[in-house]
């Protein structure tokens, strides 16, 4: 658990500290808001949110698998697979239960009240992939332990898994710009940030497409995929159109978003264009 822990602690640290860097170097989009102030607010999250988990939680998803492989739970500790099939099967069904979590959080009313803190940041770079309500962690916590008992992945696996989807967060949400031919074709495997910066933009139909944090298929698969933006990626607006002033997007008020905040027309199930 503790060398868990670390590799995480130690993943998160240098892939933050390189997206950061490369944002300073070659920023895809000119900035709406005070950098400083947004960082405060959003690494503000980043610091509460694990807290809460610790509070909350007496496991985490590693102590789950480490006790389904103790105990045989699981769907592929039912069969005899080669260590690197069960590895690989396992990263690839973990990513699309985040895909349809992710649409969840967009298709029900409730939940969206949550989801709304992520898409409120009125600009977009590597802290907005980690900005999330603390309740939403608490149930992204409980879906993603629910499916490594249901799924029974190896302990390494999970790891692995925990440490890519939290590397790709910061990675898809940077204010970079990768080359079009190299954009083009990465996309087809993993989403890039501007794939996934589409899914910020202030139109509901583009907040509502590139649902993927990781894996790009699942979009394809499922009809979700959005190409481009419509007013291009410099000129696009980012965030949400109930929320415009700085003011309304402080650690103060982006707890208390979900229970005071307009909903507005987002939600999958009442659709705005």
């Amino acid at each position: 658990m503790e060398k868990a822990a670390v590799i995480r602690l130690s993943f998160f640290l240098g892939i933050f500290l390189v997206m950061a860097l490369w944002e300073i170097i070659s920023p895809k989009r000119k900035r709406t808001t005070s950098k400083g102030v947004r960082w405060v607010w959003n690494l503000g999250l980043t610091v509460l949110n694990p807290l809460v988990v610790r509070l909350v939680f007496p496991v985490l998803a590693v102590t789950v698998a480490i006790k389904a492989r103790e105990q045989g739970w699981g769907l592929l500790n039912l069969h005899d697979l080669p260590y690197w099939v069960s590895f690989s099967l396992s990263i690839v069904l973990l990513d699309m239960v985040v895909y349809l979590q992710h649409l969840m959080f967009h298709a029900v009313p409730l939940l969206w009240r949550l989801h709304m803190v992520h898409h409120a940041d009125l600009d977009y770079d590597v802290t907005t992939g980690l900005r999330f309500h603390p309740i939403e962690i608490i149930i992204s916590m409980l879906i993603k332990m629910s499916a490594v008992a249901v799924l029974g992945p190896p302990v390494g696996a999970v790891v692995a898994f925990e440490v890519i989807l939290n590397g790709m967060a910061m990675f898809n949400h940077g204010n970079v710009g990768l080359p079009k031919s190299v954009d083009r074709i990465l996309r087809f495997l993993v989403v890039t940030p501007d794939m996934h910066r589409v899914h910020h933009s202030i139109y509901p139909r583009e907040t509502n497409s590139n649902f993927g944090f990781n894996l790009s298929w699942w979009d394809r698969i499922f009809g979700t995929y959005l190409a481009q933006p419509k007013d291009g990626h410099l000129d696009m607006t980012i965030g949400l159109r109930q929320f415009r002033n700085a003011a309304q997007v402080t650690l103060p008020r982006l707890l208390t978003m979900p229970f005071t905040g307009k909903q507005g027309k987002y939600a999958l199930g009442r659709r705005g264009t």
